[in-house]
C-alpha cells in the first residue's frame, strides 16, 4: 500500500488555449482518473491561465506567470499532457510551455492523453514524444485518445461508453507510476547527467 510519503506528484498539463474548446471536459474526466488512482497526488496547469512570453524579452506579467508555473512543473514527479490536435500537430501554446522549461521536464514521465476528429489527436501525440525525447524525459508507451471527442461525452460530461477509456487510462497510469518510482529511486542513487 502506498503512504503519502511515497505517493507521486502528476501535474497535469492542459494544453489548449482556444475558445470555445473540448479540453475541460476530457481534463475532469482525466482528473477523476489520475485522483482515483492509488498513490497519484494531481495538480494542474492550464495553458489558458498563463500567459506566458513569447519572445526572450518577457513582460512582467509574463514572469509572474512563468513564476507561478514553473515551480508546479518542478515538483512534478510525472506529467500527463492533455493535448487537442490541430493541423496534424499539438498547439503553440503547449510548446511555448514546454519551450520555457527545461530542467523541469529532465528525467520524469509524461503520459500523453489527446483527442479530436477521426486520429483522435494521435498524431500530436507521436510529434510531443518527439520534443520531451529532447528534454530528456520519458514518455510513457500506452496513451489515452478520443476519436471523435465531442460525440464520446454527454451533456453532463459523461463518457458515453466509459469502459474503453478507462482502462486506457488505467494502463497509462500505471506505466506512469512505474516509470516515476524507477526514475525517482535511480535519481536517488546516480544523478542523472545530459
Amino acid at each position: 500500500m502506498n503512504t503519502a510519503s511515497d505517493a507521486l506528484h502528476v501535474t497535469l498539463i492542459i494544453g489548449s488555449n482556444r475558445d470555445g474548446r473540448f479540453a475541460p471536459v476530457v481534463a475532469d474526466w482525466l482528473l477523476d482518473r489520475i485522483r482515483g488512482h492509488a498513490g497519484l497526488i494531481p495538480e494542474v496547469v492550464d495553458v489558458v491561465e498563463a500567459q506566458l512570453p513569447t519572445h526572450m524579452s518577457p513582460t512582467p506579467e509574463a514572469t509572474a506567470a512563468l513564476a507561478e508555473i514553473t515551480p508546479k512543473l518542478a515538483r512534478a514527479d510525472a506529467f500527463v499532457v492533455l493535448t487537442p490536435e490541430y493541423n496534424h500537430s499539438f498547439p503553440a501554446g503547449l510548446k511555448n510551455l514546454i519551450d520555457w522549461h527545461f530542467n523541469e521536464w529532465r528525467a520524469k514521465p509524461v503520459g500523453l492523453v489527446s483527442y479530436g476528429g477521426v486520429s483522435g489527436g494521435l498524431r500530436a501525440a507521436e510529434h510531443l514524444r518527439q520534443v520531451f525525447a529532447e528534454l530528456h524525459a520519458v514518455t510513457v508507451r500506452d496513451t489515452v485518445s478520443f476519436h471523435n471527442a465531442g460525440a464520446s461525452f454527454d451533456d453532463e460530461g459523461r463518457l458515453k461508453d466509459p469502459s474503453g477509456p478507462q482502462a486506457a487510462a488505467k494502463t497509462m497510469l500505471d506505466q506512469l507510476v512505474w516509470w516515476g518510482r524507477a526514475l525517482l529511486e535511480a535519481k536517488v542513487a546516480r544523478p542523472y547527467a545530459s
